[in-house]
């Protein structure tokens, strides 16, 4: 095998330049991106992985002392993220003492007036750029050999001066592996008739698209490390975050966003948003770039996005450029270029879109074009406002400090006695992570007519972050916006709920009234203050609650360890606790003991320890588990692969195309379909209405089941397989089902009216809603009798009397009132009552359906045990 030309070239170039003289201001013996790469960053079917990218900016520090580059974390592959600074050498040099500026005017409302406008003075602009987190949106990344280059060789006429005055930090790739995958596949396919195709699968271990809906849960480790440099280490003041959107419409996208836009955050932050982005689209036109437009599609409403900076007192702004396939140029021809949605009613000049792109050829390199002149034109504000953005973010802290002493809610307390207590420690261990302050009640106090216990947790909302926290632990209440007065309602861009403590079924209680003396008797509290101490095992048995999510971890992982695991069915009581039922028990022994040691080693939950064996616990067995994951950027089942991941559990991915060759029975006790569409299963392709919609994909990845693969599926069932199945692919067990022969067809008692309630008016964009829970049943060990679930009104379910060997129980159904919990609903009342967890019976399988997404991108523990009683069921 050929070495590739990056390679060759890095080592050679490293080489020669490991004894060059250390350029003074960094601007001699400069290597270009071409000459490294063989290529320049933009040409048409031409495009470079991670590593030689990465390669090329360490040749770059050996060659200039404007430029320094720092490990900041790591991919969930265990590839390196870097974090690139560029500047004057001499702001380098000082690069500590800036950071420590940073930390003061981020977090202290009260620095003394002259020491502070000696910060300021002192302080630098500090530029955070993310690129290409959507591996498949490469542009962003193939630019920063280029600007790195333009900005330490002063290609660019005057833009190094103004580096005096600021520091730019880049996060070359926010996506490693996704990089390198989707490059990787565009490679293989190059020269083909399926260049530029989608890379089959999600674009990274886990998430794929959806790895920009995770900044609040904080799930991947990628975002981890973002979000640590703004949250803990560098305070950055600005933060641009860079993507790419669809082929047809404007080419490029800047500041301000459309409405609606979050109410918690400050007017000076959204003023800020105009003067970036006017800037830009000012800059980027006087270069002859056209097609740029502002407050188009994107609103700022919902904070899972590397934009959560926002909430955080951070100038946080997103471009997005128009896409071509990979490398790969693409030809618009004038009749196909459109808009729609909020902003741009036609593709015509407009005052949110000045100069229209005419159309014609749009290649990598102009998006590499239009990634630098947008670059340039944020450091170019940055050093220029320098003062002026210093100053007004510090206020910004005074502001929102003021707030939190002066506006309701003045705190939130979480109780320490919790439903599960591991949901309590993790989440105080994310708001910890997010750089909220955490306290706790030294006594007992009654607040508001509420009795509050030592112990309890408290957040003061008189600390920086209070726009983050009032966001994150708040209940959400869409803020309804319409185009017209009496018209239409501006719909929300992504989801409309994301409330930590719902989201988690941890109580918390707001204190709407000042509380003269609360602060006199909270203390300083971290997350493993609250966490019991580690027990050695002892006794015979160690019994751990069905309530607590984590139990279920280390019943799958001893299971996986080949320990013998036991269940009950009842409570039982031992000595003087109650145990819930579904409770785990697991015997301890001198041949297990060091493997429970580490299996336990994690918890955060205190275990009983037994001498003797309760009555009423079973063996279990550990399932054998099937996971179907379409080719098609199957998100939902990576978060599913990423929760199984977590808790040990054990499982097989396989491929829709693969079922209709597999003896189901042979290899598997349960099959899991998450959240796919029912024509993506079944054909591999998407329909909407009768038109199905062929995906650019190679043909081997546009498969699905077909008749004999469901048929397969229908055995597995009648032979006494057990099936989950939720969201969008619930709707594979609605309508005339036909197995082989000799069974006969027959139709599961249950049916979908999403589609017949639609046009009655219900919209539910992705809400947290109630349900009620079924009491003592399998399903719903360790639950309480009310939960939230998300939801977003695709599937609602209704059951009918079965017939044949078949039976059906209702699991969870919505209340009669108070439907909604949290976010945004329309004719929630259509719901009263309707179902939203069923459980089936056909032959000797039993089949459960959710209506909801009991994972949702990871950040809805409070349904997890759903999904874990499931797949333990008898």
């Amino acid at each position: 095998m050929k070495k590739p030309l990056g390679m060759i070239l890095t080592s050679l170039f490293l080489l020669l330049t490991l004894h060059l003289p250390f350029p003074a201001q960094g601007q001699a013996s400069l290597t270009a991106p071409e000459a490294f790469f063989g290529f320049q960053p933009g040409a048409d079917q031409k495009i470079f992985t991670y590593g030689p990218m990465m390669d090329y900016l360490k040749l770059l520090e050996q060659q200039s002392n404007m430029i320094r580059i720092m490990e900041t974390g790591e991919s969930e592959l265990g590839k390196p993220i870097y974090l690139v600074f560029i500047s004057s050498a001499a702001n380098l040099e000082n690069l500590d003492r800036l950071k420590e500026i940073n930390r003061r005017l981020a977090l202290d409302p009260a620095i003394p007036d002259e020491e502070r406008q000696q910060l300021i003075g002192e302080g630098k602009t500090f530029l955070l750029a993310t690129m290409s987190m959507h591996a498949n949106e490469a542009g962003p990344a193939q630019a920063v050999p280029l600007t790195a280059y333009n900005l330490l060789s002063g290609a660019e006429p005057g833009i190094t001066d103004h580096l005096d005055d600021m520091v730019l930090m880049i996060v070359p790739s926010h996506n490693p592996d996704g990089q390198d995958m989707v490059v990787d596949h565009y490679n293989k396919y190059l020269g083909t008739p399926y260049e530029g195709s989608s890379h089959p699968g999600v674009y990274h271990k886990y998430v794929g698209h959806n790895i920009n809906r995770d900044f609040i849960t904080l799930a991947m480790k990628e975002n981890q490390a973002i979000s640590d440099i703004f949250s803990l280490e560098w305070f950055p003041h600005v933060l641009i975050e860079k993507h790419q959107m669809g082929m047809t419409g404007v080419r490029y996208f800047v500041p301000p966003n459309h409405d609606p836009i979050a109410e918690n955050i400050d007017e000076t932050l959204w003023n800020w948003s105009w003067v970036f982005g006017s800037n830009m689209s000012r800059d980027m036109t006087a270069k002859g770039l056209t097609g740029i437009s502002q407050q188009y599609i994107f609103d700022n409403y919902w904070p899972g996005s590397t934009e959560t900076s926002l909430w955080k007192n951070i100038i946080s702004l997103l471009t997005e450029a128009a896409s071509v396939q990979l490398a790969t140029p693409v030809f618009v021809e004038p009749n196909e270029l459109q808009v729609g949605g909020k902003g741009l009613s036609d593709y015509k000049k407009s005052i949110n879109m000045p100069i229209p792109w005419p159309g014609g050829w749009w290649r990598l390199g102009d998006i590499v074009q239009y990634e630098l002149e947008s670059t340039y034109s944020l450091i170019r504000t940055c050093s220029r406002q320098r003062e002026e953005i210093l100053t007004s973010l510090n206020n910004l802290v005074r502001k929102e400090v003021e707030r939190g002493r002066t506006e309701a809610p003045f705190f939130y307390i979480i109780p320490a006695a919790q439903h599960d207590t591991g949901e309590l420690v993790a989440l105080l261990r994310l708001l910890d992570r997010h750089g909220v302050a955490l306290s706790r009640l030294s006594r007992d106090v009654v607040l508001e007519g509420r009795a509050y216990k030592s112990g309890d947790i408290v957040i003061s909302m008189a600390q920086p972050l209070r726009p983050f926290i009032k966001e994150v632990m708040e209940r959400q209440q869409y803020p309804v916006r319409r185009y017209s007065p009496g018209g239409e309602i501006i719909e929300p861009y992504d989801i409309t709920s994301w409330s930590l403590p719902l989201h988690s079924g941890i109580a918390t209680q707001e204190v709407s009234r000042k509380q003269e003396g609360l602060e006199d008797i909270l203390s300083p509290v971290l997350p493993a203050d609250v966490l019991p101490g580690k027990k050695a095992l002892t006794g015979n048995f160690i019994a751990l609650s069905a309530n607590y999510n984590e139990s279920y971890s280390v019943a799958f992982k001893a299971m996986q360890k080949g320990l013998e695991v036991l269940r009950s069915k009842t409570e039982t009581t031992a000595g003087d606790l109650l145990l819930p039922a579904g409770s785990f028990l697991i015997p301890i022994s001198n041949r297990n003991r060091s493997t429970l040691d580490e299996i336990t080693e994690a918890i955060v939950t205190a275990p009983l320890f037994l001498s003797e064996r309760p009555a009423g616990f079973d063996k279990l067995s550990l399932p054998r588990i099937a996971l179907v994951e379409t080719w098609q950027h199957d998100m939902d089942a990576g978060w599913t692969r990423y929760l199984f991941d977590t808790y040990g559990i054990p499982y097989t991915v396989v491929r829709p195309s693969a079922m209709a060759g597999l003896t189901l029975t042979d290899s598997f006790d349960v099959i899991l379909f998450a959240d796919s569409g029912k024509d993506q299963l079944m054909q591999g392709t998407r329909q909407r209405g009768e038109q199905h919609y062929i995906p650019f994909y190679p043909p081997e990845y546009v498969k699905g089941m077909g008749k004999e693969g469901w048929q397969n599926v229908l055995g597995f069932i009648q032979d006494g397989g057990k099936v989950l199945s939720w969201g969008s692919s619930v709707d594979l067990f609605t309508g005339l089902m036909e197995p082989k022969e000799p069974l006969e067809a027959f139709r599961f008692p249950i049916s979908n009216l999403a589609q017949n309630l639609s046009r009655q008016g219900l919209k539910v964009p992705g809400s947290l809603l109630k349900i009620r829970l079924l009491p003592n049943h399998p399903l719903t060990y360790g639950m309480p009798g009310t939960i939230g679930v998300f939801h977003r009104s695709n599937v609602i379910l209704q059951t009918t009397v079965p017939t044949f060997d078949m039976d059906r129980r209702v699991i969870g159904s919505f209340p009669e009132e108070d439907i909604l919990m949290s976010g945004y609903a329309e004719k929630e009342e259509l719901l009263e009552k309707t179902p939203a967890m069923v459980w089936l019976k056909k032959g000797r399988g039993q089949v459960v359906l959710y209506s909801f997404v009991p994972n949702f991108r990871g950040s809805t523990p409070a349904t997890n045990k759903l999904i874990f009683n499931a797949l333990l069921l008898l």
